[in-house]
Parts: C-alpha cells; structure tokens; sequence
C-alpha cells in the first residue's frame, strides 16, 4: 500500500483537509517500481507541536484501512467530531501497480445512529501504465466518479476484498531469530547494563531480559516488572517490532508515531536513518517527531509535513511548497518560525 492522497472533513479535527503525497522532480528511488514517472514520498516525517493532529492522523489512516477491511461504520464514525453535519474522507492509494480511489460520506444522524442509509461509499480504480504519473492516473479517476447513489456501501467496500489490508500498522512480536537479534540490539543501545535477550521455549511470545543482577519478562510484548527500566528502554519494544517489520518487509506502509519521545535525539536520528535505509522498494513511512534535531537529516524538502491548528482546524504544511530553492536551509526556517508552527507560548507568560 502507499497513500497518494488524502482528504478529510469533520473527522477529528480535521475540517477540510487535504494532504498530497506525490511531488514532481523525480527522486532517486521515490517512485512506484517499473514506472519512473510515477512518484510518490516514500519517506513522510510529521512534525508539529502538541495537539496538531500527528497521532489523530496516523488513527483515521488505519481506521480507514480498517473499515475496507471489516466494513464496519463505527470504526469510522466514532470519529465524527460533529454528528449534525455529514463527514467524508477520500483517499487515493496505490497496490500492485493499480491506484485506487475510495471516497464515503456518512450523512448527519439526528439520532448519532448511522444506518446504511447514512453511508454512501464510491470505488474506483485504473491500471497504472508506464508513463503515468500520479496526476494523469487521478485524472482518470476523476472521469470515472459519479454522484453518490443509495447502494449498500457494504457491497461497494466488496470491490477491495483482495487487498492485504487486515495487517496494515499490526507490527507486533516476530517468534523468530531475526527479530530476537533486532530486540536484543535494540535494548542494548537504549541500555547498555543490559547483556542479552533470549527466548523462554516454555513459553508463546516470551522473553527474558537479562542484566547483571536481575531479569525481566517479556510476555504478549507487555513486561512484568517493568519498572526496573527506564522509559526509553521499554519504549524499545515498539521500536524493535517496527524495525523489525522494516527490515524484512512484512509491510509496505509504516505510521511511527512518536515512538522516540524518551530516547536522546543521536539515537532517534541513528533508528530513524536504519529505517530509511531498510525501505523496501514499493514501501512508505510515516514518521511523527518533535525533535528539530531530525530537519539536518539529508531528505529532500518535500519529506518534511508540519501540522497546525488554527481555530480547532488542523492543516498541513510542506516544506517543498515553501522552500523552493536548494541553498534554502530547512533548519533555519523552522527555528525562525517561517511556517508559522510554533507552539504558542502566551498561556506561559500568563501563568
């Protein structure tokens, strides 16, 4: 899977928003395997201050996986900020070499009960060809949309039945060497007391931690005494799960959010590159951070998203759209508040 574009209303806070993830100057392995001119951002880092949106975006994404994948409409419409008024998304993305468009809509419920007569769901897809790029395949599927019919939006959400999407963002614990190795490498950066990571045979899905003078369980990926670490040792876990599923490509979409909130930036900037540079080919991240120490990685422009609220409504900003130049620093812009994403900090002085 890799999102091309996505559009969102009256979900969250999210009112009118729209984010695009094709760009135009080609990039050197940013591009849809065997057809060059079709790119995409592989690698999409998400920045903004608190309550911008990051998690809230990564949550609708999954839910809209979710929803093809159950055709259940509570996965979605527990979202609705205002259930007086109708709610949609549209998203286009891209599985073997087809780009995909589903757009729904659940109209307002008098009752915040949504039947099938709420929920009206349009699909529609072409076939990628060797000159396309993004923007003419979506043209293709704006010809193809038509107005939204009283048909079962369940029988629609049918067309998608061959997408691997039920284990889209499920990282989850590997039984298996590879991952062992990655765990085990992974806590002993975040810890160095730590020496090694073994699997408990008696036991399903079962670790122990070993120190120098004690050992912890990992069980189900939850710790028992888990307070004798500190919290960016237990955040490996979650680190160890994405890396893992990164380096042997279990998935072709990756939402990490804010995985590295304990961990000194030297380290987040070193787990971040691996991930990088492990993307399969066909593969997207998404990647939310507050650490600035992140924008001196060598990623184009257009890599970088800030998210911001203004009147309760979150937008995006891409660097790319502002900094068009190659000398323009991205660094520099940020710390001088060119984007105008700087957390406020009047209540402070209030205080």
């Amino acid at each position: 899977m890799i999102i091309m574009d996505l559009k969102l209303d009256n979900l969250c806070c999210f009112r009118d928003f729209h984010v695009n993830f094709s760009y135009p100057r080609k990039v050197e392995n940013e591009y849809l395997e065997g057809f060059p001119n079709f790119r995409y951002k592989k690698i999409n880092i998400i920045m903004g201050s608190n309550a911008t949106g990051k998690t809230s975006l990564g949550r609708v994404i999954l839910s809209i996986f979710n929803f093809i994948d159950k055709r259940n409409a509570d996965i979605i419409t527990r979202f609705i900020s205002n259930k007086n008024k109708a709610a949609s998304f549209s998203m286009d993305f891209v599985d073997d070499n087809k780009l995909y468009r589903i757009y729904a809509v659940f109209g307002p419920s008098d009752d915040h009960i949504y039947a099938s007569a709420n929920i009206k769901v349009h699909i529609v897809s072409t076939d990628i060809c060797l000159r396309d790029n993004y923007e003419s395949c979506a043209k293709r599927l704006d010809s193809m949309m038509v107005e939204l019919n009283e048909s079962n939006y369940i029988m629609e959400l049918e067309k998608l039945r061959s997408l691997p999407i039920d284990s889209i963002f499920n990282y989850g614990i590997k039984a298996n060497k590879k991952y062992l190795n990655v765990l085990e490498h992974t806590l002993r950066v975040l810890d160095p007391s730590i020496s090694s990571v073994n699997r408990i045979e008696e036991l399903k899905n079962a670790f122990v931690i070993k120190m120098a003078d004690k050992s912890i369980i990992i069980q189900d990926g939850k710790m028992v005494n888990d307070s004798l670490l500190s919290s960016g040792t237990k955040a490996g876990l979650d680190i160890a799960s994405i890396v893992s599923s990164i380096k042997l490509g279990t998935h072709s979409l990756y939402y990490c959010d804010e995985k590295f909130s304990y961990v000194y930036s030297d380290i987040e900037i070193g787990f971040l590159s691996l991930m990088i540079n492990e993307l399969k080919p066909n593969s997207q991240l998404f990647y939310t951070t507050h650490n600035l120490d992140i924008l001196d990685l060598p990623l184009p422009k257009h890599s970088f998203n800030f998210l911001k609220k203004d009147d309760q409504c979150i937008s995006v900003i891409n660097a790319a759209d502002y900094l068009k130049k190659n000398t323009d620093s991205l660094r520099n812009a940020v710390d001088n508040d060119f984007f105008s994403v700087a957390p406020g900090l009047d209540e402070i002085e209030n205080l």
